[in-house]
């Protein structure tokens, strides 16, 4: 596939700068925003009157704020507003917010007429290291997380460092599970930035912050660009999501998304350490990585081993009737196990209980 298209603009330049950008390539005639109901207050409306000012036609199309609204009933909504609104191929779609905003919103792109363009304006850290980047849209069912959902790349990806003063430190710690991820499969120079600057990354240090970011999308677009439909090697930026996924789905979403990855790559480690694939060592670097950044390791009390073994058995990843797992070999080295049995996910459900 061709270069994905990403822009990291910081400063007050960025609204010119996507406004410049969309007025010279006719992405679309009008532009549907769409966003959740707290980006909307933020950012959306401001977004929207910019537009205007360029002479660029807008819509907003919000919903309610939550990884629990990520469902057929919301996109459901937003179709039907594309089609009051009149929305035709040669219009265009913005997603605007964090990662469940991204993923609704391209998902809708995607299906909308066979497909309208979009672009992404990420506004959350673990959109801007992950979610934003690389195509894969989705929403929810009742049989898990991201079961429904297509490959549609977006035509442009705008990331702004800044957006991030406004998000609470919960938000900003379910990033860095995302470039926790990162630094472990590919690039371990960036747990030691972790390591060093979480008193400058939580106060939004905007050097740090941009490195970081900078690093963790070109491992990501890396990993995109080898790998589009995730055949291979892309399946490597999986690694803590397999049972994240689970935590997650069987919280009823009450653990977020980085906080789930965060007990899946503690509990995969674990695991990994048991089978000698992993050492103890660079298994308790990423547990106290974890930790700096008050993530969680260990599993709700509500979440059995049963029920996680249970929730595995639709993973999206599952091929030949194996489950597949991503485990660290060492920081920087990933590679797939399917080796890893029921009785292995038990004993380590009994460490991280």
């Amino acid at each position: 596939m061709k270069k994905l298209d990403i822009q990291i603009v910081s400063g007050d330049n960025f609204i010119r700068r996507v406004i410049v950008d969309l007025k010279s390539s006719n992405l679309g005639k009008k532009y549907a925003i769409i966003t959740d109901s707290n980006v909307k207050k933020l950012y959306a409306e401001k977004l929207q009157k910019d537009l205007k000012k360029a002479d660029i036609e807008s819509v907003i199309i919000s919903f309610p704020y939550g990884e629990k609204n990520k469902n057929f009933q919301t996109v459901e909504k937003i179709l039907d507003q594309l089609f009051k609104e009149e929305f035709h191929r040669d219009d265009a779609i913005i997603a605007l917010g964090g990662g469940v905003t991204g993923d609704i919103a391209g998902f809708t792109a995607s299906i909308y007429m066979r497909g309208l363009p979009y672009i992404q304006i990420p506004t959350t850290l673990l959109a801007m290291v992950d979610s934003s980047i690389g195509g894969k849209t989705g929403i929810d069912s009742k049989w898990g997380k991201n079961l429904i959902g297509t490959f549609y790349q977006p035509k442009k990806v705008y990331i702004n460092p800044k957006f991030l003063e406004t998000l609470p430190k919960k938000q900003i710690r379910n990033g860095i599970a995302e470039i926790i991820k990162c630094g472990a499969i590919a690039r371990p120079a960036i747990l030691k930035i972790l390591n060093k600057n979480k008193d400058k990354i939580f106060a939004f240090n905007q050097k740090v912050l941009s490195k970081i970011i900078n690093l963790c999308v070109k491992i990501k677009s890396n990993f995109v660009l080898a790998d589009e439909k995730e055949n291979g090697i892309r399946k490597y930026l999986n690694y803590g999501h397999t049972i994240g996924h689970a935590v997650e789905k069987l919280s009823k979403f009450s653990v977020q998304h980085g906080e789930a990855v965060s007990i899946g790559m503690a509990m995969i480690n674990t695991i990994a350490v048991s089978k000698k694939i992993m050492s103890k060592k660079d298994s308790d670097f990423i547990k106290s990585l974890l930790k700096l950044y008050e993530l969680p390791t260990h599993l709700p009390r509500t979440i059995s081993s049963i029920k996680l073994i249970g929730a595995l058995s639709l993973d999206k990843k599952t091929e030949n009737s194996k489950r597949q797992f991503v485990v660290i070999t060492k920081p920087g080295k990933a590679k797939i196990s399917t080796l890893i049995t029921n009785s292995d996910i038990t004993k380590a459900c009994k460490k991280h209980a």
